[in-house]
């Protein structure tokens, strides 16, 4: 039975979740954590409602086999949405902590009442972000853009052998293609004042998006508001660690990855600060 040293399991299809680690260990800085990135069969956003479903099914199986962790984050928009119920009732003992685009706050935040969203084709065909929309479409005007290959970009641009420089100019005419289809982002009336970032793997494009829609616009991601619902979770449950009980900085991450090793220890290193031994490749 996990106990309060039990580690944290986080997953993502790629390395996009490493930005919601990052939120968790800054929340839960005491904490254990272990990372397994389904790079190998990224992005989910491309793939279909099943296919994803049996992913998340397997990782989370193998999670609590592995490792007995006591808490779940899926640090992931389209796994989130296609997986996280059944996950639930498969798993009813285990907290299990999605992500979903932040239009709730997008809608409280904005003040031309027009809030755009990017994320992949998963999540904005998925039900669960229909029925969210919908429940915050009353006084704010959504729109929604579906980025078909900007994940994907974002996780290619660490694999090693890489150019730099062809990356960040293919990445930075993804963005533009995709803001220039919803129209006009500022804070005169009827402009996109509020954009959500609605894959885990934008953040770490935030300043090329940034640039695109200027600094006026407000860009609102999940990571922290997660961190936070994770903390809450696990100390209604008394399930935190105490500080005396703190992992050495050589425990408190684990990462795995189903695809190129070089390519998670890359990303963890520029983004995490992690040492490249701390990543694994999945077995």
């Amino acid at each position: 039975m996990p106990s309060p040293l039990s580690p944290i399991g986080v997953f993502d299809s790629g390395i996009g979740g490493l930005s919601v680690l990052q939120a968790l260990r800054d929340v839960l800085p005491h904490e254990q954590f272990v990372y397994f990135a389904d790079s190998g069969n990224a992005p989910y956003g491309e793939r279909g409602d099943a296919f994803v479903q049996q992913r998340c099914a397997h990782i989370t199986q193998q999670m609590r086999e592995r490792h007995g962790i006591k808490a779940l984050v899926i640090a992931c928009n389209t796994a989130t949405a296609a997986a996280i119920e059944g996950l639930r009732e498969q798993h009813p003992g285990l907290p299990i902590i999605g992500v979903e685009p932040a239009l709730k706050p997008a809608a409280q935040h904005s003040q031309t009442h027009v809030v755009g969203v990017i994320a992949t084709q998963g999540t904005v065909n998925s039900s669960r972000f229909a029925a969210l929309q919908a429940a915050h479409a009353t006084e704010t005007r959504f729109v929604v853009q579906a980025c078909n290959g900007l994940a994907r970009a974002i996780e290619d641009s660490t694999r090693p052998g890489r150019d730099a420089a062809a990356d960040a100019a293919h990445i930075q005419g993804l963005c533009q293609t995709y803001l220039a289809a919803m129209g006009a982002f500022g804070p005169q009336p009827d402009q996109i004042d509020t954009l959500v970032l609605g894959c885990t793997h934008y953040i770490f494009v935030a300043d090329t998006l940034r640039a695109l829609v200027g600094d006026q616009v407000s860009l609102l991601d999940t990571a922290t508001p997660v961190a936070r619902r994770t903390y809450s979770l696990l100390h209604a449950t008394g399930m935190l660690r105490k500080p005396a009980q703190a992992p050495g900085a050589d425990e408190a991450c684990r990462l795995s990855t189903t695809g190129e090793l070089k390519a998670l220890q890359y990303a963890a290193a520029q983004w995490l600060g992690l040492a490249p031994q701390l990543c694994h490749a999945a077995d």
